[in-house]
């Protein structure tokens, strides 16, 4: 699957369907002390890319190397964090814990 980033440059990333539709919203994820670790280092990694980008005064190109570069670490970031789980909604928590005591 291919998404067009705010510059308009395709990056690819691989998001199910299913998540595709959900991305709008805002769910909770249960992030691992490693998951985090990664994108924290990602994090600071985009950020370092992007400072330098702008200090040397880059040109917006396809060909760009720096911004190939800033688009592969997004993209990683993006599949770390959605490799972590969804924490369902307290709702739906609710409702299951009730369901179980029920029955």
């Amino acid at each position: 699957m291919a998404a067009t980033t705010t510059t308009g440059f395709p990056v690819a990333i691989s998001v199910p369907a299913s998540d595709a539709v959900r991305i709008g919203m805002k769910r909770r994820r249960s992030i691992s002390p490693r998951a985090g670790r990664g994108l924290e280092i990602l994090g600071h990694a985009i950020e370092y890319l992007t400072d330098e980008f702008v200090h040397e005064g880059g040109s917006f190109s396809a060909h760009n190397s720096q911004l190939q570069a800033v688009q592969m670490l997004m993209a990683l970031n993006r599949e770390i964090y959605f490799e972590c789980p969804e924490v369902p909604p307290f709702s739906k928590r609710l409702f299951s814990l009730l369901h179980r005591r029920a029955h």
